[in-house]
């Protein structure tokens, strides 16, 4: 049986968020956050992101001093996390305000705030930029507490860190020129297609183990692949589905063409042999439960794509981001050592 390769361009990804925000504008309503705070239900656009964010829980002063890692970052009075100012859906700092906004970014906003309490999120967590390349090294050297940048979990990272996650799942899609009718999917991508990759990214082993012959061509970061391929230095872009929908929704001259031909979960990269691991996952459990990240998702994700919120992957559920085995012993000061 033939399908149709999925073609989504600027038009196609406005005219859905623009419907689910009618809709959210119809069915809006109030709810009450984990803090007590009224916060939207409303779907799509209609969710408003400090609000989302600040709707989310606090830990108790008991819950902090049991980790080590989150005992730090109380210390500390801010959460240093890798990530990025430039991408529009996940992480992007405005250049009026210098606030950054997006999925990732609220996510970290909302983990720093469950650590450290406060009406300010955004004001809570110090951003390094993080490439591909740098993140593993980020974490490993101490520069930050964590990494939140569209960071796909996989066995080989996670022998050099801890993932927290999955929080998200995408998939490798492929953008072109609106006018380029030749590529309609990964099966397009020949020997004699120049393709564009972040470096260090999970995109180019992802191309080979799809049977595609081409020789992907490495840029550092999200926005050269973009300008690569629009000065058509390149003649696609291949990374995360969900990366790609900012850019159709802002470049009338770019579209997505066929389907995502991978599952990449995302993961909150973190320090090895740390507790870090389980209390950001009991983070994420506690926001995915009460409602946050539906919240977070509508007011980020969901101004782009429309529709309704995702159920988020399972936790530990990927390879790479299944939490450490602690020594077998029946000493609860060696099982404590173990589990640190």
């Amino acid at each position: 049986m033939t399908t149709t390769p999925l073609t989504l361009t600027r038009r196609g990804a406005l005219g859905a968020a623009g419907a689910a925000g009618l809709m959210a504008l119809l069915a809006a309503c109030a709810d009450t956050g984990a803090d007590g705070k009224a916060v939207s239900t409303a779907s799509g656009s209609g969710a408003d992101y400090l609000t989302a964010v600040t709707s989310g829980p606090v830990a108790t002063a008991d819950v902090v001093a049991a980790s080590t890692w989150a005992s730090a970052v109380k210390q500390a009075g801010t959460l240093r996390i890798g990530g990025t100012r430039t991408s529009l859906v996940f992480s992007q700092e405005d250049p009026a305000t210098k606030k950054v906004t997006g999925f990732d970014a609220a996510l970290s906003q909302a983990l720093a705030r469950y650590v450290l309490g406060g009406d300010d999120p955004q004001a809570l967590v110090e951003i390094t930029q993080a490439t591909s390349d740098t993140r593993e090294t980020l974490i490993q050297n101490g520069t930050v507490d964590a990494v939140f940048a569209t960071y796909t979990i996989t066995p080989e990272r996670a022998q050099k860190i801890s993932f927290a996650g999955p929080y998200y799942a995408s998939g490798q899609a492929i953008l072109v020129k609106s006018d380029n009718s030749t590529i309609t999917g990964v099966e397009s991508l020949t020997a004699d297609v120049k393709v564009a990759v972040q470096s260090g990214s999970s995109s180019g082993p992802a191309l080979a183990k799809a049977g595609s012959t081409t020789k992907p061509i490495e840029f550092e970061d999200d926005s050269k692949c973009v300008a690569a391929l629009q000065a058509n230095q390149v003649d696609a872009y291949v990374v995360d589905q969900a990366l790609l929908l900012s850019h159709v929704a802002t470049n009338s001259d770019l579209k997505i063409v066929g389907e995502p031909f991978t599952t990449d979960p995302y993961g909150i990269g973190l320090p090895k042999d740390s507790d870090a691991q389980s209390f950001v996952n009991t983070f994420l459990r506690t926001i995915e439960d009460d409602g946050t990240w539906k919240r977070i998702w509508e007011a980020t994700i969901g101004k782009i794509t429309g529709g309704t919120a995702p159920t988020p992957p399972e936790i530990g559920s990927v390879p790479g981001s299944q939490a450490a085995t602690p020594q077998a012993t029946d000493s609860p000061e060696a099982t404590a050592s173990a589990t640190s």
